[in-house]
């Protein structure tokens, strides 16, 4: 039995373009592969504390895992490394991610425990695993009506390989707030994930 983790950060919720199409993308799964299990951890509704100046200081500290400060960030880190398939919907907030994803991000990275120092650089120690993120945003910032940045998308990456997640596929939902292109964005996103080998209607070739 497989696992599918879906981490919504959009506060609108199934109102969201970016969760329907998120969850299009887990029920595509479902169809396919058979037996796959969706967990479902909404930052918008349960959003992670912010960082205490305890944990800042058993981060510095390297203290073991088995502390209670760390008990928020080893269920976020259990619940990702459990998952066979990643899906992540969320908006973009002032050109980057939101305040939502931003915490959990900050408690899934830990040294000694998603990631490690080889010759002075960042190393992942989980596994890699198909991973869907599905961004939306009010305005474009790509192709030729980008009229604003995308800081998201590398960050993001960024963020991910230094776990070890490097199968990383991005839908960007652009201009959702523009009714003239609302609509062909919506129909450009479900063609992508449509054609997406893996999460998508389409079947991964055989040895991927």
């Amino acid at each position: 039995m497989k696992i599918a983790l879906h981490v919504n950060a959009s506060p609108l919720g199934q109102s969201s373009r970016a969760y329907r199409l998120a969850r299009q993308a887990a029920a595509n799964l479902a169809a396919k592969e058979g037996g796959v299990v969706l967990v479902e951890r909404d930052l918008a509704t349960k959003c992670p504390p912010p960082i205490t100046a305890q944990y800042a200081d058993a981060i510095a500290r390297r203290a073991e895992t088995g502390l209670p400060v760390f008990k928020e960030s080893e269920t976020l880190i259990r619940e990702l490394d459990a998952c066979d398939y990643l899906i992540v919907s969320t908006p973009m907030h002032n050109f980057s991610v939101p305040a939502s994803l931003k915490l959990w991000i900050d408690y899934i990275l830990r040294d000694g425990r998603t990631f490690s120092y080889r010759d002075g650089y960042k190393v992942g120690l989980l596994r890699d695993r198909p991973t869907l993120v599905i961004v939306g945003s009010g305005s474009e910032h790509e192709g030729p009506r980008a009229r604003q940045p995308d800081y998201l998308s590398p960050y993001f990456t960024h963020v991910l390989a230094t776990i070890g997640i490097e199968d990383v596929h991005f839908i960007r939902l652009q201009g959702l707030v523009q009714p003239d292109f609302a609509a062909e964005a919506i129909a450009s996103g479900e063609r992508q994930l449509a054609a997406n080998p893996v999460f998508g209607l389409t079947s991964a070739p055989r040895g991927s």
